[in-house]
Formats: structure tokens, sequence, C-alpha cells
């Protein structure tokens, strides 16, 4: 798994591609994503006025939602490359997902995509229980889960029961120690693109803007959260300096560091049994807080 994420993504001298190409790219793969189980269920719909996907599987509780942010560093993502991912955590949780395009840079740079999870976090708010309700995003859309559920706090919204990041980024200013530490060890992120990925979300932003890097700011109030993280990825210190500012604040926090694991191992659940097992994980926090 390693060496082939290796190949695919660490070549040497590889550049970054512009985001409409490897949105290309990504779209051949969707038709070898492996089909849900045989009794679930798919909804597309619009959720004030964005395009949303539900997911049920037979397990689901109908009284139960996630809410997931995907991942693709704010400018790739859909919802067919993460149905796999999806079922699994519906049937762990015994939920339904709901999945959500948010507008992508950099064509939609920050606050773009922030504006349209406070959109949809509200609307989900007015369908479910508030406390039947979790947030769960990877990479950029578990950075995203933070900062959504910052501005939900600051504006006096409805917070979820619960959130999940996995392996989130939490940073946009690019200071964590693993960035460097891990550079070699990181079979699938390179950081040395990381600046320009940055920059292609945050426009003329500030990175130290909470609502971009919910590293920074204060994270008094945020409801329980599980943090995931593999050991040997690039935002590894991302992950862990988010649990310790949480820490800090009072937050109930929850910090899982799996060793020699990638960046979203979870990704991988049909062939690797750690993703299997930090999707249980992630299950039974859900499970027990909602």
């Amino acid at each position: 798994m390693r060496v082939a994420l290796r190949i695919v993504n660490r070549r040497p001298g590889r550049r970054l591609q512009p985001a409409a190409k490897v949105r290309k790219r990504l779209r051949r793969i969707e038709p070898f994503v492996p089909a849900p189980p045989k009794g679930t269920t798919t909804l597309a719909f619009t959720a004030d006025g964005i395009q949303a996907v539900r997911i049920d599987v037979p397990q689901a509780r109908r009284d139960r939602c996630v809410l997931f942010f995907h991942g693709g560093g704010y400018s790739y993502g859909n919802a067919p490359l993460y149905q796999d991912f999806m079922w699994r955590i519906g049937t762990a949780a015994r939920v339904c997902v709901v999945y959500f395009d948010y507008r992508l840079a950099p064509e939609h740079p920050f606050p773009a995509a922030l504006d349209d999870a406070v959109r949809v976090a509200r609307w989900v708010a007015t369908q479910f229980d508030p406390q039947r309700i979790a947030f769960v995003g990877d990479s950029a859309g578990g950075g995203l889960v933070l900062a959504t559920m910052k501005k939900l706090r600051d504006q006096a919204d409805t917070l979820p029961r619960a959130a999940v990041a996995i392996s989130p980024w939490t940073d946009l200013a690019l200071t964590g120690p693993s960035l460097r530490t891990n550079y070699k060890a990181d079979p699938m992120l390179d950081a040395a693109q990381f600046p320009a990925i940055a920059k292609r979300y945050l426009g003329e932003a500030d990175p130290r803007n909470p609502y971009v890097s919910p590293l920074y700011g204060d994270a008094a109030g945020l409801p329980p959260t599980l943090i995931q993280a593999g050991g040997d990825e690039v935002l590894l210190d991302d992950a862990v300096r988010m649990a310790e500012a949480m820490r800090a604040a009072g937050c109930d926090v929850e910090l899982d560091v799996w060793p020699k694991m990638p960046h979203v191992w979870h990704l991988y659940a049909r062939i690797l049994p750690e993703g299997r097992q930090a999707i249980d994980r992630i299950g039974h926090f859900l499970d027990r807080k909602m």
C-alpha cells in the first residue's frame, strides 16, 4: 500500500497539477469505487440550495445523522469517491450520512467553503435533533469541521453533539514540525506542495485566521471531538497541536495516533485492516456520544 501511494503521489520532480486537471483524473476513478452493501439507499437532494447526498445503510437509525465534510485540499472531492468510506461510517455508527458539495478553490477561495458548510449545518439542525448530529471530516474537511464549529459557536448557532476530524489540516500557516520531520516517511503527501495548495484556498486571507486554520484562536466550547492521525503523515502535528489546544481550553477531546499509517488511511479500509479498525473506533465514539 505504501509503495503504491508513493508511486502515485510522491514521484520525484512531480509538480502540483491544476485543480481542474486533477478533478478530471479523479473522475476516471469513480467507476472503480466499490458499491455499497445491498439495502443501502442513496438519495441526491439540495440542502438549502447546496448539492447533497444522503446515504442510509440498513443498520442506520433514522434519528441520527453524520454530516460529512470531504477532503481534497479544498480543491477536489465528490460523493462518488467517498462512497465506500461513507457507508462504512454509517454502518459503524448506525447513522445516516449526509454529504455536501461545498464550493472549491481556486475558483472559490475562502470563505466560500466555510459559508457553505455553515449553511448546510444550519439546515441539518432543522431536520434532526442536534443531540443526534455529528460532524465528520477528513484532511481539509477535518479542518473545515473544526472551523465550522468555531463559526457556529461564535454566531450562537446550534453545535453538533460530537465531531470527528481525520488527519485534519488545521494550520494553513504551515508551522507544524512534522511537515519536515515526516517528509520522507509520508508516502502520500508532499509537503513541498503545501504552500501552493494553501494559497489556492487562502486567496488574500490570513492563514492564522481561526476560520481558515482552526488551530488558532479560542477552542473553548467546542463539542466532544475525536481526532485521528497517522504516525507517518506530514500533518501529524496539525492533529496533535489541535488536540492540545482543545484540551487546554477545557474541551472533551480524544487523540488517536496510529503508528505507521499514512494520511486518511481509512479510505483504504477495503484492503487495510487498520482502516477498518479506525472506522470501528469512530463508530464506537459516535455511538457513545450520540
